[in-house]
């Protein structure tokens, strides 16, 4: 047997017992379509990040062939060409004018965040809160913002803070309801789970709480940028000498069409910039939600 053995080892053959059969053509095929599997996510990846700026190629294609195919003349609808040449051209002042304008929409939107969502966490938890806090603030969310501007005008002038208080009260409501929602979201049993595993008030608010909170919060936050945009543009309407909302008034006075979809294509590109920037910090603060998207 030793002479067998050392006999299989020279000449380098298997013995019966360590033979292996060689690859069949199907693990070949295998690996073949998990290479164009993975080739197939990486293309349809892509494809679905590119759907929102084709979508806005489209309908910036759909604008052009309404107006060449309709003859829309320039004062009512001009083309996009001749909207995006006006906006090259007047470069230096739209920055000028949308520097006062993002200062406006962010001042009150940070102011909004920090106040609105502690108070919403105070109205969550504490009854005495809801019972005392909440019914001045939902009565001051029904008195109508644009009738109250005025006002601010009289009692704070035309300068920033008019602006900014303006922004802020016609944010702050949304983002108070998430935060109320989204703090009281948790089921109860989870808190007497915690609780009884020793967890302190700070430990279950860190770790519980605040984590199930934030996907609520942040579709306020969402909701409320879009609005601090308008409430920005309102806010150049009722009293301003700078500002997209006054370019925009101006443009609107005197017939220059170009100018105000000049000035509304801007808008649009601030809007689009301040949610992407909203949809970045939520990916950033919620990790665990990006598993469940992907």
């Amino acid at each position: 047997m030793a002479l067998t053995s050392s006999s299989h080892q020279a000449s380098g053959i298997a013995r019966p017992d360590e033979w292996q059969a060689p690859p069949s053509a199907e693990a070949f095929q295998g690996k073949a379509r998990g290479g164009s599997a993975n080739g197939y996510r990486l293309l349809r990846r892509i494809g679905w990040n590119l759907l929102p700026p084709l979508t806005f190629a489209a309908m910036v294609g759909v604008w052009w062939g309404c107006v060449v195919l309709f003859r829309i003349p320039a004062y009512l609808l001009p083309g996009p060409a001749a909207v995006f040449t006006r906006m090259v051209t007047d470069a230096p002042m739209l920055w000028t004018h949308s520097q006062v304008t993002l200062i406006e929409i962010l001042l009150g939107f940070a102011l909004t965040i920090v106040t609105a969502i502690p108070l919403g966490l105070l109205i969550a938890l504490s009854a005495v809160a809801r019972q005392v806090v909440y019914p001045p603030v939902m009565l001051m969310q029904l008195v109508p913002k644009i009738a109250v501007a005025p006002l601010f005008l009289v009692w704070l002038g035309f300068g920033l803070e008019s602006k900014v208080l303006l922004t802020i009260l016609m944010t702050f409501f949304p983002l108070l309801l998430a935060s109320i929602s989204g703090f009281m979201i948790l089921d109860d049993r989870l808190l007497y789970l915690t609780k009884s595993m020793g967890a302190s008030r700070w430990d279950t608010f860190r770790y519980l709480r605040f984590p199930a909170a934030l996907p609520v919060i942040f579709s306020g936050i969402k909701t409320s940028a879009t609005i601090a945009a308008t409430a920005a543009i309102v806010a150049g309407f009722v009293g301003a000498n700078k500002g997209l909302g006054y370019v925009l008034l101006r443009g609107t006075s005197t017939m220059d069409i170009e100018l105000v979809f000049a000035v509304l294509m801007v808008l649009t590109i601030v809007g689009i910039a301040i949610n992407y920037l909203v949809e970045f910090c939520e990916w950033a603060m919620t990790p665990w939600q990006r598993t469940k998207d992907n």
